[in-house]
C-alpha cells in the first residue's frame, strides 16, 4: 500500500479537538480533517491548528453522525495516497468514524493510547492495555494508523484553514427522533491539582459532609471508588475513578476507606503523592501508596481537616 506523510484527524460533530490536532502534529507531515456536523463546527477546526478541512455538509433530515461513517472512509480513501495516520475520538460516534475508516483501509483501530511517534517511516504507538496495568509498544508498517484518542479541548490558534464541502450521503436507515440533555455535576478531575476520593469505608451518604469538608481544607475535588457511583448512587459517576472510569494525575490523591483493589488503584497510577486512610492495615492501598494512616474515618478525617485549617 502506498502511504503517505499525511495525517487525518475525523470530526464528529464536536469542535472539540485540541487533543486530535496534538497527536496528528507530533507524527510530522500536513493534518488535514474531515468533519461531519455542523457548519459551526468545521469552522472552529479549522482554527484549531490543521492544514485544511473537508466538511460533509450540514447534516439533514435528523441523520446522525454515524450515518457519515461509510462516507468518513470514502472520502478518504480517494484523497489520494493512504494517509500515515487517522486519528479520531474516543467517544461513541468517534469510535464509529474510525471503524468504518480501518475496515476500509483493513487496519486494526488502536486505542488506549499514551503516546505516539513517528520512527523512520512506522508509526510508533505506546498504549495502555489491560485496564492500564501494562503497556504495549505497537509498530505500524506499510499502512494507515487508526487511533482513537482523547478528544482534549477546543482551541483557537487565530489562523483558519480554508474549509471545503465535499457532498456526501448519509446511509438512510437511522434518523435522530429526540435528544435528551444529560445532567453533568460540570467537573474537571483532571485538571486538579488534589483529589479526595472515598470508598466503601463509608457507611452512609449523609456522612459525605466529612469527606467534602476535608476536600474543601485541602482545595481538593471529591471522588470517589466504583460502588459509590454506580451501585448506591451517593456520588455522580462524573467523579467515579477506576478501569472504566476517571484516570487522572493530581499532585496529591487521598483514598479514604478505599481498599486500594487494581481496578480502582490505575486511575490514580500517575498522581505524585497518594495518601490512604483505612481501618485495615492488611489493605492493598498500603502497598501503593506514599503515606497511610491506620484508623477509623470517622476519627482521622475530621482531625485532619482541622489541621489543614489550622495550617492555612
Amino acid at each position: 500500500m502506498n502511504v503517505s506523510t499525511q495525517t487525518w484527524i475525523v470530526v464528529a460533530d464536536d469542535p472539540a479537538v485540541s487533543g486530535l490536532v496534538t497527536t496528528a502534529r507530533g507524527l510530522g507531515g500536513a493534518v488535514s480533517a474531515v468533519v461531519v456536523g455542523r457548519k459551526s463546527v468545521a469552522d472552529s477546526v479549522a482554527r484549531a491548528g490543521v492544514d485544511e478541512v473537508l466538511w460533509l455538509g450540514e447534516p439533514g433530515d435528523g441523520a446522525p453522525v454515524e450515518a457519515y461513517a461509510g462516507e468518513v472512509a470514502r472520502v478518504l480513501a480517494e484523497a489520494g495516497a493512504a494517509p500515515l495516520a487517522v486519528v479520531g475520538a474516543t467517544t461513541p460516534a468517534g469510535r464509529a468514524l474510525l471503524g468504518a475508516v480501518a475496515a476500509r483501509f483493513q487496519v486494526p483501530v488502536l486505542a488506549g493510547l499514551r503516546g505516539a511517534t513517528l520512527e523512520g517511516d512506522a508509526v510508533v504507538v505506546e498504549r495502555s492495555v489491560l485496564g492500564g496495568i501494562a503497556e504495549r509498544r505497537v509498530q505500524v508498517v506499510g499502512g494507515p494508523s487508526v487511533l482513537a484518542v482523547a478528544a482534549g479541548g477546543v482551541t483557537d490558534e487565530g489562523t483558519a484553514a480554508a474549509v471545503r464541502e465535499v457532498p456526501a450521503q448519509p446511509l438512510g436507515a437511522a434518523r435522530v427522533t429526540d435528544v435528551r440533555v444529560k445532567e453533568q455535576t460540570g467537573v474537571d478531575l483532571g485538571a486538579a491539582r488534589a483529589v479526595v476520593a472515598v470508598g466503601r469505608g463509608l457507611k452512609a451518604q449523609a456522612d459525605l459532609d466529612l469527606i467534602t469538608d476535608l476536600a474543601a481544607a485541602a482545595g481538593a475535588e471529591l471522588a470517589c471508588s466504583r460502588p459509590l457511583a454506580e451501585g448506591v448512587d451517593w456520588v455522580a459517576k462524573e467523579r467515579y475513578i477506576g478501569i472504566s472510569g476517571q484516570h487522572i494525575a493530581p499532585e496529591l490523591y487521598v483514598a479514604v476507606g478505599i481498599s486500594g483493589q487494581l481496578q480502582h488503584m490505575v486511575g490514580v497510577r500517575d498522581a505524585k503523592v497518594v495518601v490512604a486512610i483505612n481501618s485495615d492495615k492488611a489493605a492493598p492501598v498500603f502497598a501503593q501508596c506514599d503515606y497511610g494512616i491506620v484508623g477509623d474515618l470517622y476519627e482521622v478525617v475530621p482531625a485532619l481537616a482541622a489541621a489543614l485549617r489550622a495550617g492555612s
